[in-house]
């Protein structure tokens, strides 16, 4: 049990939560340029413009994605609760 085995860990964790987050922020962040180009060209201001469709590619990400992510991070998990009996020793 050593320094390396911790940065190891860390690194998978840094791996999955970006794995994680990836399929939700992306096409967020899409949405979101799309919505804002929209708007400049039609000078549009308005604050629930760039929100709503925001809010339904996340939840649309998170419909077609979810099971994904709830396995990817599950597994994880696992992964993470099989290790504790390597630390114990």
């Amino acid at each position: 049990m050593d320094a390396d085995y911790f940065l190891t860990i860390a690194n998978q964790t840094m791996w999955v939560l970006a794995l994680a987050s990836a399929p939700i922020l992306i096409p967020a962040l899409l949405a979101g340029l799309i919505t804002g180009m929209i708007q400049a060209a039609t000078s549009i201001n308005e604050q629930t413009l760039s929100f709503v469709p925001k809010l339904i590619v996340v939840a649309v990400s998170l419909a077609v994605f979810g099971s994904l992510i709830l396995g990817l991070l599950c597994d994880f998990t696992l992964g993470i609760f099989e290790r504790i009996p390597d630390l114990v020793r």
